[in-house]
């Protein structure tokens, strides 16, 4: 499996990307070896994501709103149970190019799934997501930098493996 460790980080404060958040922003690019109407096609199945985003314990699409999916993260860090839930729009995606979303309720966050070609038999994947630190966390933020690059890393590192195996 080549998945070529080429994952770019972008990780701090950035108030001129998103205006009115006071959060942090998340970037990655990870070279997957399928091709890119595939990983668009896995992607798009959110209620799949768990499947390679453990911290993400559910998605659920509405039935009588498909735009709309109620998600739910679980996560043990810092010696604490970290659970958050949160209603997103999802927006309306283009083809084969770009998946994005942004949360209604709950946990504030937004952000994106890119597809570019890289070759014949293979594309690149860019996960950008923005989030507001929940208050209770606010001391800890710092801390919880590292660890949302890791289990978003992890992630795209098991979506890499999946995609390759449907590719196969």
């Amino acid at each position: 499996m080549d998945t070529r460790r080429e994952a770019q980080f972008l990780l701090g404060s950035n108030p001129f990307l998103l205006q009115s958040w006071s959060g942090r922003i998340a970037r990655l690019r990870w070279k997957l070896m399928c091709l890119l109407g595939l990983a668009y096609k896995l992607y798009s199945d959110r209620e799949s994501i768990p499947r390679w985003m453990p911290f993400i314990s559910s998605v659920q699409v509405l039935k009588d709103k498909p735009d709309l999916s109620r998600w739910s993260l679980k996560y043990k860090a810092l010696g604490q149970e970290l659970e958050y839930s949160w209603l997103a729009r999802n927006m309306q995606p283009t083809p084969n190019q770009k998946i994005h979303w942004r949360s209604l309720e709950g946990l504030p966050n937004r952000g994106s799934v890119r597809f570019f070609p890289r070759g014949s038999s293979s594309c690149q994947v860019e996960l950008t997501v923005s989030y507001e630190v929940p208050q209770i966390l606010t001391p800890l933020a710092a801390a919880l930098q590292p660890l949302l690059e890791s289990l978003l890393r992890g992630g795209l590192e098991r979506f890499a493996t999946l995609a390759k195996t449907f590719a196969d």
